[in-house]
């Protein structure tokens, strides 16, 4: 039969650590803390999964479990010598959640249970102290109506904070046994007229209420949110911890509270913590009282006048660190604590792995390898490689006054404050100046790439995770906000209207683009600092990974960027964003507007230099490194002007007519471009494009492995293949065009022709590709749009609604759909091989800095991924635990 309770107490358990996807964390802590002898109130808990029958059987339970409980509450007054609803001697319990991954304050909990009209007489009998018995039954009335009966916790504090008003008293700890009666009275009352029936006396229909609580509160919309933010499966669900009460509010003999075995926010090996006496779990963190410090060098270090627990329980503190220290070397990690003081003996509730900030978790991993707690292999797993996030870009001062006026999504780590400017024009006029600015847009465009570089920051009330400001703001290592849609953007009045808050072009406010959250005025900034410890672990890490890391780099400043991070070459320059610069965009219209072959090369003839100029320096920050040159992939329409006004400019500028511009853009104009002219039917249709730049990339090469002395291997990557053919007539021009250049310099040139796969053609045709193709690069940005048919610039609107309701568990743009566009990837790979067992393969789409991505590009054996220059770091070391996972389950 089902085990569906497992004991704990006495030094003994049923269960242990190891069972943590059954018992949920906080059960199999509890009976490994139970089996290690140390003072755990004994208790049981119903496996996680009672809580997946629960849910699959119209929210009821197995039918064994009620005696299975029974049973369990008999073990637990053999242990204590209380019964659970005896009316002389009572056992009361505390009921709580417990999932496998630790979600801190999501779930709910009941203290005190088993209390009623009866009980809490036998309990202020047996404790001798009647105020403390009925100011644990007002406690759990309070708890249990607003978990179980779902009443409003306020209209209960409205009550205690009359009676307090009432008596002149300032804190819950001066109420006497008669004020808390009278409050006991009233919550009663207040129930039976909400409720229309009195509150539950009898301890078993309590008991089942609050486990019923405690499963439905795992779809609790905080709950929800918190495993959609932390990607845990719903599938996992809770298990339900039924413990013997221990009291910290039975005098000035009694306390709780909470403690960390290391800083938690600098990593620094230091008991952090907080108590307060006569008190219960739930006032420690309720901030009604100011908690008191555990030791007595932070109390003075806090200034407080307050004894430390230190000094007030000599004896009790002393355990409690003999305990820590056990704890953290027997998990080997830092421990989040709760425990409780009952008449000077100490108990633990809880004990779990402590969440830390970027920096905390690496100095800890650091140190405890260096104390021979941990291996080095150990380290590198400790860290979450998103959090190194925290460590490379500027963050608000944790201090500092926060003035939210609104909250999109966090598109781009990093905060940065500046005036507010409309427009790119705007953004790089007032940045030559000095003066920092922040672009506010509707949504940005390829055309605002120089506004974007200009910018601090970037706002837009539209878009995605993945729409075209995310993903370039990452790519620069800017802070973005995207898809704030609360906010309404005027641009031609440049004025900005966040609910009753309305700002000007000039006003100054501030992104945070860590948590999505847009402030108003300047906020004190803490710049990054990549210690010794980040390198240290760095370097830990580049010792066990197998997959290379490059960088998305379209620029000398992202290529600088990139190499300082660790990246091992480019692994995609997109060359598009070459051409919307100020000095040659008239260029580019010039050679979209020409009316013959001639006149169009013509116009590439004076973007050859240009594009030369951006390879060689590259080439030149690269020496040594590899870099993929994707040739022009974007529709041609994207590069024409828009406004009347900028219409005007160009004919101007050019001395044609506004006609012939209409008429071009007209002509260019596409129903879908993302599917439309573009990528390699760019280079087909007009193949001189292709040759110009082919020629660019080659003479760069040349001329930077000049200055270098090192080896320039260029390669040429032929974006939206989905035929063989169509990146064999490509090929043949970028291979023509090699000889050329060959011989006109009389060098001899090493170079690679490959393509993006980015189509499910490509994959499903790899092996045909891979006959001429030298290498592989997945887009998964465009592989995701294809295989799905969604539109990233539009997901936005629909997504969140997938994700709710269960469709989906993660966004397929930020993390790679393992299912369909995983398998698309596989095919290829695995196909290319066969025809190519050589062929170089790697991914350059978003997801290349996405973690859990780089571990299935681990799984599926890429040769590197490449990503945004600020995520090479968390690529780095998602690849290193990649690698340690596919070597311990070899």
């Amino acid at each position: 039969m089902t085990k569906w309770v497992y004991t704990f107490g006495d030094g003994l358990a049923e269960g242990s650590a190891s069972m943590r996807n059954l018992l949920g964390g906080k059960g199999a802590n509890l009976a490994e803390m139970s089996n290690l002898g140390l003072p755990v109130p004994p208790g049981f808990t119903i496996t996680t999964d009672v809580c997946a029958w629960y849910y699959d059987n119209g929210r009821s339970y197995p039918e064994t479990l009620r005696d299975d409980v029974a049973q369990a509450l008999e073990h637990m007054a053999r242990l204590t010598g209380k019964r659970f609803g005896d009316a002389q001697d009572p056992l009361l319990v505390s009921v709580r959640s417990g999932a496998r991954a630790s979600m801190p304050g999501m779930m709910d909990t009941v203290l005190n249970l088993g209390l009623n009209d009866q009980t809490v007489q036998a309990l202020a009998t047996a404790s001798g102290d009647p105020r403390f018995a009925y100011d644990s039954y007002r406690r759990f009335i309070q708890m249990y109506s607003d978990v179980v009966l779902g009443l409003d916790h306020h209209d209960f504090e409205m009550i205690l904070d009359e009676e307090k008003d009432l008596n002149g008293y300032d804190l819950d700890t001066d109420l006497t046994s008669d004020d808390w009666q009278r409050v006991v009275e009233r919550y009663k009352a207040l129930v039976e007229e909400e409720l229309e029936e009195p509150f539950p006396q009898d301890p078993m229909d309590q008991l089942w209420g609050a486990v019923g609580a405690v499963f439905s509160s795992w779809m609790n919309q905080r709950a929800i949110t918190y495993r959609r933010l932390h990607d845990i499966p719903a599938s996992w669900g809770t298990a339900v911890n039924v413990q013997a009460m221990v009291f910290g509010n039975m005098g000035d003999t009694s306390a709780t509270g909470v403690a960390f075995t290391r800083n938690p926010s600098t990593g620094d090996n230091e008991l952090y913590g907080e108590f307060l006496v006569n008190a219960q779990g739930e006032d420690v963190v309720a901030g009604i009282r100011t908690p008191q410090d555990i030791t007595e060098v932070a109390r003075i270090a806090a200034g407080s006048n307050k004894p430390s627990l230190e000094n007030l329980m000599p004896e009790a503190f002393a355990a409690f660190m003999d305990i820590c220290n056990k704890l953290e070397t027997h998990y080997r990690d830092m421990q989040d604590l709760e425990f409780t003081i009952e008449d000077g003996k100490l108990w633990m509730l809880q004990t779990r792995s402590g969440k830390r900030t970027a920096k905390a978790a690496l100095k800890i991993a650091v140190d405890m390898t260096a104390e021979g707690l941990i291996s080095e292999d150990e380290a590198i797993q400790r860290v979450d490689p998103a959090a190194l996030d925290q460590l490379l870009h500027p963050t608000i001062d944790p201090n500092a006054e926060r003035d939210v006026i609104a909250k999109g999504l966090p598109a781009s780590p990093g905060a940065a404050s500046g005036q507010i400017v409309f427009s790119s024009d705007d953004a790089e006029a007032m940045a030559q100046k000095g003066i920092k600015v922040v672009l506010v847009r509707l949504e940005t465009s390829p055309e605002d790439i120089h506004g974007m570089h200009a910018a601090e920051a970037i706002l837009t009330s539209r878009g995605g995770m993945t729409s075209h400001a995310a993903v370039v703001a990452r790519g620069m290592g800017t802070p973005c906000i995207s898809g704030a849609g609360s906010i309404r953007i005027d641009a031609a009045s440049e004025t900005l209207m966040a609910g009753p808050v309305t700002l000007s072009k000039g006003d100054i406010i501030t992104v945070d683009g860590s948590t999505g959250e847009v402030l108003r005025g300047a906020v004190k900034m803490l710049q990054p600092e990549l210690s010794g410890d980040f390198g240290q672990l760095m370097g830990w890490a580049d010792k066990v990974r197998r997959m290379g890391v490059r960088a998305n780099a379209d620029t000398p400043v992202d290529a600088r960027t990139a190499r300082n991070f660790g990246a091992e070459g480019i692994g995609l320059c997109r060359t598009e964003h070459m051409f919307f610069s100020e000095d040659r965009i008239l260029a580019v219209r010039e050679m979209i507007l020409a009316e013959s072959h001639d006149h169009r090369r013509d116009a590439l003839a004076k973007i050859l230099p240009m594009q030369k100029a951006d390879f060689t320096d590259l080439f030149e920050i690269m020496a040594g490194l590899p870099v993929t040159i994707r040739l022009l992939d974007p529709p041609l329409h994207e590069f024409l002007p828009k406004t009347d006004a900028e219409i005007s400019d160009v004919a101007t500028s050019l001395g044609v007519d506004i006609g012939l511009i209409r008429h071009r853009t007209a002509e260019l104009h596409e129903v879908n471009p993302m599917l439309g002219h573009r990528g390699c039917r760019l280079a087909i249709s007009y193949p001189e494009i292709a040759e110009m730049q082919a020629r660019a990339i080659f003479e760069a090469a040349i001329e930077a492995g000049r200055k270098t002395g090192a080896p320039v291997i260029p390669e040429v990557m032929v974006p939206l293949v989905g035929m063989k053919a169509e990146l064999d007539l490509v090929k043949a021009r970028i291979d023509a065009m090699a000889d050329a250049v060959q011989q006109e310099t009389g060098e001899s040139l090493s170079y690679q022709v490959g393509t993006m796969v980015e189509l499910p053609r490509a994959a499903l045709r790899a092996h045909k590709i891979a006959e001429s193709a030298e290498f592989f690069s997945f887009g998964t940005n465009d592989l995701t749009q294809t295989a799905f048919g969604i539109s990233r610039d539009d997901a936005a609107s629909f997504l969140g609604a997938y994700q709710r309701t269960g469709i989906l568990e993660q966004d397929p743009f930020v993390s790679i759909d393992q299912d369909g566009v995983g398998e698309l990837v596989r095919i290829g790979v695995e196909r290319g091989r066969q025809t190519r067992p050589d062929i170089k393969l790697g991914i350059c789409g978003e997801h290349g800095g996405d973690p859990s991505s780089i571990h299935f590009c681990e799984e599926v054996g890429l040769d590197y991924v490449s990503c945004s220059p600020f995520r090479v770091p968390i690529a780095r070391l998602a690849a290193a635990q990649a690698a340690l996972k596919a070597k311990n389950q070899s």
